[in-house]
């Protein structure tokens, strides 16, 4: 049995970041600004210091192009540079004029290969606002959505899973009712000794896939949901979760995105904030709840402490669906990028959603915030993540990685987790 304990701790401490982190190349491209914390005043110029390696060792011919553009805009610069008898080589890289992300791509062709790397540096970072506007009906629109989500039987189903548990965490098939007559389903991994504790709801990313259950977390006192949000079971064997992910629902982020009513995130939404009931109606629970998530997940953190103010703590990284219309005002736009396309900015969809902006949800935040966002990230562009971390007005904690993409250093991990089983704790 101890055994299987130390085989799902690896496997969750594994699987813990939306996305890993990447894998070293042979040869890398290593920025180095002139500012040490990457960030620059409208106007100044960023200067970097390049260092060529290959299989750690000095790289000292080759030809390193550069491209610059703004946070996933058009790339707007190229110029090239020469190593001559050395690996380093310094460009600059010009400057913006309003507050923003710049960001450098450099390659270097070795043996027939290309390999590339990115650096990007802010610009008045702290300045920046999101393009969204709050709708004026905001909170009354969600305050009646989650008053009929409430009259909604919850009707808990739990279902023990011994050959998963161990000696000191319980893990359980979950699934609770939800509107429209769906489930919600998910892990649940509780101390198995008896007592109450916090309990932390921890959302997916994007994509569709089997839950594990959390038992590294779980034997630190806590209870953790992993929740599913696609109305599916999450223990299901086979390869349903990608023959989903390849079909049915291949495009679910965008699923009646012209119908506030309808919009394939109103039933997640109401099925996260239950998900707080089904936490709170546990004899083992003590009453203090926390969400946690990245991308996708970082997003339904923010939506459900800002939609129930039972939430103690709220800890997110890169949150998705961020000032979704930023597209309309020639800057980047949060996933999944919807507006991009100029064919989907219609006044529906673009109506519909601001009513679903993890931008507009910030705003309303009450609860104590840890939240972290990379500069490379090209998924959940920082443009996004760090004018929405901007308009939170509850106390809140700012963790930067000036050179993660979509992915969290284990050392980031864990003062997320740290923090927020802290704060449930005190």
């Amino acid at each position: 049995m101890k055994h299987l304990s130390a085989i799902f701790a690896f496997i969750t401490l594994c699987t813990i970041g939306t996305i890993a982190q990447p894998r070293t190349t042979k040869v890398q491209l290593i920025f180095v600004p002139d500012h040490a914390d990457a960030l620059y005043n409208a106007g100044e110029d960023a200067k970097f210091k390049i260092i060529a390696l290959d299989c750690g060792m000095p790289l000292n011919e080759g030809v390193i192009k550069w491209e610059v553009s703004e946070d996933l805009m058009r790339v707007h610069k190229t110029d090239s540079i020469k190593l001559n008898g050395t690996n380093e080589a310094k460009i600059n890289i010009g400057t913006m004029k309003k507050f923003g992300f710049l960001r450098v791509k450099a390659s270097i062709v070795k043996d027939g290969k290309t390999y590339s790397s990115i650096a990007t540096v802010g610009y008045n970072t702290d300045q920046l606002l999101p393009t969204v506007q709050k709708p004026d009906d905001f909170e009354s629109f969600w305050d009646k959505q989650v008053e009929a989500v409430r009259k909604i039987e919850l009707n808990p189903m739990m279902t023990l899973l011994p050959e998963r548990c161990t000696d000191k965490v319980n893990v359980y098939h979950i699934s609770y009712g939800n509107i429209g007559g769906t489930r919600m389903y998910g892990m649940l991994t509780m101390p198995s000794k008896e007592g109450k504790y916090p309990a932390i709801l921890r959302f997916p990313g994007a994509g569709v896939g089997e839950k594990g259950g959390d038992i590294a977390h779980a034997q630190q006192g806590v209870i953790v949901l992993e929740l599913g949000i696609h109305g599916i079971p999450v223990n299901l064997s086979g390869n349903i979760y990608s023959e989903l992910n390849k079909g049915a629902l291949a495009s679910y982020p965008t699923y009646n995105i012209d119908n506030k009513y309808n919009y394939y995130y109103k039933r997640v939404y109401m099925g996260c904030v239950r998900g707080v009931d089904f936490l709170l109606s546990l004899p083992q629970c003590n009453g203090n709840i926390g969400t946690l998530g990245g991308s996708q997940g970082g997003a339904l953190s923010i939506v459900t402490s800002a939609l129930d103010s039972r939430v103690k703590a709220t800890a997110t990284y890169f949150p998705a669906l961020c000032d979704l219309e930023g597209y309309t005002h020639h800057q980047a736009g949060g996933w999944p990028h919807v507006f991009k396309n100029v064919e989907n900015r219609t006044p529906e969809k673009l109506n519909t959603a601001r009513y679903y902006d993890t931008a507009n949800f910030a705003r309303c935040l009450k609860a104590p915030v840890c939240y972290i966002f990379g500069y490379n990230d090209l998924t959940c562009a920082p443009t996004t993540t760090r004018a929405t971390y901007n308009v939170i007005t509850a106390p809140k904690k700012l963790i930067i990685g000036e050179n993660i993409g979509h992915w969290l250093y284990p050392e980031q991990t864990a003062t997320l987790w740290n923090w927020l089983i802290d704060e449930l704790k005190k």
